[in-house]
């Protein structure tokens, strides 16, 4: 199944999306707009037009496990676009993640506004790597 993950953010959303075989996860673009039901609508058409079964939308839980305003911002993101497509929306812990993304930047040496450019769309794509890792080690359980 195609999955599709999501690093909402208030100004700039990264989707990154796999393969058939959940094999190989590879961003897919950058939605910049500041609007949440805009960027809500563009996900949605990103689903369709990709062809996703399934959306991972990156929660952002505290380290001590608490929902801070981000989390929240991001469960409403994921309840908005439930309304909008046909297929399951799950939250995943994104904890770490945009540091984890800065770190990769780090060692391809990617500064300044491409980095900037880039850095919500490789978040993503660590976010769906983590799902489809949680997925193949736990086949007889969904997120």
């Amino acid at each position: 199944m195609k999955i599709m993950a999501v690093d909402y953010g208030d100004a700039r959303t990264g989707l990154a999306a796999c393969d058939r075989t959940e094999f190989l996860a590879s961003p897919i673009g950058v939605i910049q707009e500041y609007d949440l039901d805009r960027t809500v609508e563009q996900v949605a058409y990103a689903v369709e037009e990709y062809q996703i079964g399934m959306v991972v939308v990156g929660h952002p839980v505290n380290m001590d496990g608490s929902e801070g305003e981000r989390a929240q911002k991001c469960e409403l993101f994921a309840e908005k676009l439930r309304a909008m497509v046909s297929v399951p929306v799950v939250l995943w812990d994104e904890r770490s993640t945009t540091v984890t993304a800065h770190q990769y930047l780090n060692l391809t040496n990617t500064r300044g506004k491409k980095r900037k450019e880039v850095v919500d769309e490789v978040a993503a794509t660590i976010i769906l790597e983590s799902y489809l890792a949680y997925r193949r080690n736990h086949p007889d359980k969904e997120a």
